[in-house]
């Protein structure tokens, strides 16, 4: 058996790649159920975000083998081959550029490279915290599809469980690594109860959305939205309860405005240091922060001059995201730490199933060797055989075939110069052992 992942992500294709080979979420049913009639699949994953396509797969294959050895690095070329034509097929690719912008991980590989996914170490943002939760969604897909069994529940769990580790020891998701969220930040450093502020946001794009939406989070309620076009002001408005006006409204909202945030693609300034004097004036004098996130500048840099007015370019924001970045691969060196001793406790675990699934296999052969000696035991005492001989001859019987395989075994690896395999026998049937008890006697 051997775990093995397929997989894309930003480090290794563009976006117009990763939106090809990507599952939208009413197809990843369908991708499941035909990919898990490829030969050799027992279970499998499918993680699908915007930056990532993961493929994880549990296959029935010897990977007893030196991973390093031939014949193991050939089994392995022909599963990756196996889902790579899968995949191509699947959204009509060329399966040679797949090849190029794919990578392919086999056993504890796998798993570390999840825990990292899992714990936003492979993200493009370091240790943004939504990409947990879209892998246990892909989980919890497969397994209500019931292709998940023991062993990529196993190490989904452990990624899970290394994950929330991270969170809880680390500071890596503590401190903001996006314009929007620092922007948000600095509000609540500089005024203390953002819950009864009022907000005006100039723009209706992506960053803005984000700024409202960590703006809704923080509690603030009065929100207003500026835009050159009303429908998009009004729509964005609408998902966080908040009003949409013109850009030509904002001298007006400017007054009631204690935190400004503005993105716009305007090649002008649309706030200049008047319109804000003007506005702190009538505001007698009441703080009001402005964020200018915009390239070029949407507020004129000498609104920074008047009292009372807090301008932020987006080069300012940039230092608050750069160090917190800093602090972020900090704590990244701690959760590498923490992601390796997962990976160790896994490949322990799967150590021990190993002898599990071995000393199975062992206690079955010697009971099948003991049911078919105990027959032939009874019913030589229903002809009448004498006990004492009958069960002299059960004991001779069991031990002789209990170790005939080993017996013929450690003769040929004498033969074959393998002392570590007589060793081990020695240490499995602690020999040395009985041999001291019986000298001790």
């Amino acid at each position: 058996m051997a775990l093995v992942l397929l997989g894309i992500n930003h480090n290794t294709a563009n976006v117009d790649f990763r939106e090809q080979v990507a599952f939208p979420p009413e197809k990843v049913g369908d991708a499941i159920k035909r990919a898990s009639a490829l030969p050799c699949l027992d279970e499998l994953v499918i993680v699908s975000t915007c930056n990532r396509t993961e493929i994880y797969a549990y296959l029935d294959i010897d990977n007893g083998a030196d991973p390093e050895a031939p014949i193991a690095q050939e089994v392995l070329r022909e599963q990756e081959l196996l889902l790579l034509n899968w995949l191509s097929d699947y959204h009509g690719l060329d399966q040679d550029e797949l090849q190029r912008c794919s990578y392919f991980h086999w056993r504890e590989d796998v798993i570390r490279h999840l825990m990292r996914v899992a714990c936003g170490l492979d993200s493009m943002v370091l240790g943004e915290p939504q990409i947990l939760g879209q892998i246990k969604s892909a989980f919890a897909v497969s397994k209500d599809s019931g292709v998940v069994g023991g062993s990529l529940g196993r190490a989904f769990q452990e990624a899970f469980s290394i994950a929330k580790e991270v969170r809880t020891d680390t500071a890596i998701g503590e401190n903001p690594v996006s314009v929007a969220y620092a922007a948000v930040t600095l509000a609540e450093q500089i005024f203390s109860d953002l819950g009864s502020l009022n907000a005006l946001l100039i723009g209706a794009g992506r960053t803005i959305e984000l700024v409202a939406r960590h703006l809704t989070d923080k509690g603030v309620r009065n929100i207003v939205v500026a835009n050159r076009t009303l429908q998009n002001a009004v729509e964005l408005g609408e998902k966080f309860g908040a009003e949409g006006v013109l850009l030509s409204d904002i001298p007006e909202q400017l007054v009631k405005a204690d935190i400004v945030v503005s993105s716009t693609n305007s090649q002008l300034p649309l706030l200049g240091k008047g319109a804000v004097e003007s506005a702190i004036k009538k505001r007698r004098h009441k703080p009001m922060l402005l964020v200018d996130l915009a390239v070029p500048r949407d507020i004129e840099p000498q609104v920074g001059d008047i009292a009372d007015a807090y301008l932020y370019s987006v080069d300012d924001i940039s230092d608050v995201i750069e160090d917190n970045v800093k602090s972020r691969t900090e704590a990244a060196e701690q959760a590498a730490s923490i992601i390796e001793r997962g990976v160790q406790e896994y490949i322990r675990h799967m150590r021990a199933l190993n002898a599990v699934n071995t000393l199975r296999a062992f206690r079955q052969k010697a009971e099948n060797i003991r049911d078919l000696e105990v027959e032939k035991a009874v019913r030589s005492l229903e002809k009448g055989v004498d006990a004492n001989a009958v069960l002299e001859s059960l004991a001779r019987t069991l031990t002789n075939k209990l170790i005939h395989s080993p017996s013929v075994q450690m003769k040929k690896a004498s033969a074959d110069g393998r002392d570590d395999l007589l060793l081990l026998t020695r240490e499995l049937y602690e020999l040395d052992h009985n041999a001291k008890q019986s000298n001790d006697s």
